[in-house]
């Protein structure tokens, strides 16, 4: 249904186009290649599609050298919490060390380190990333050294890619 509609789209969109730029018969031809452009496109494109929707496979329990309690989660759901984690931590660092004297207020910055503590303590972190974040957030909390801070940040985003590139 969605290819039918998207052709649909293409050759409607094809024929006004063709029709303000020459008239009746080139909004035919303009619709016509509209058409068959969308068309091919969905049906080449349909397998790659198909194959983002499915779940990945599952790996059986014996296949990994490495028990799951040493691993750590693994895969794009741990990825994008270890992202999210130093997304979290890095806007709580700026709101701590801001760049202007009234750049954050208190409200704001107790907000950040809200969300920055709740997202470090999220079940799907990989452990390394859960004791980098501890010690930026620890970096951070303390608030008096900023090039420390920097540091664990830092620290953090290497511990965020070093899971990635684990993988």
């Amino acid at each position: 249904m969605i290819t039918f509609m998207l052709v649909m789209c293409g050759v409607a969109g094809g024929a006004c186009f063709g029709w303000l730029l020459g008239g009746r018969v080139t909004g035919v031809l303009a619709a016509a290649a509209a058409g068959l452009g969308a068309g091919i496109g969905s049906f080449l494109s349909r397998r790659q599609v198909a194959d983002f929707l499915r779940p990945a496979p599952v790996a059986p329990v014996h296949a990994s050298p490495v028990p799951a309690a040493v691993a750590g989660p693994v895969g794009g759901y741990a990825e994008g919490v270890a992202d999210a984690v130093l997304v979290s931590v890095a806007t709580y660092q700026a709101a701590a060390f801001p760049l202007t004297a009234f750049g954050v207020t208190d409200e704001e910055r107790d907000a950040r380190r809200g969300v920055a503590y709740r997202v470090c303590a999220h079940e799907g972190l990989p452990q390394s990333v859960r004791v980098s974040a501890a010690a930026a957030l620890e970096a951070v909390d303390q608030g008096a050294d900023a090039g420390r801070a920097h540091d664990a940040m830092k620290a953090l985003s290497l511990a965020v890619y070093d899971h990635r590139t684990t993988r």
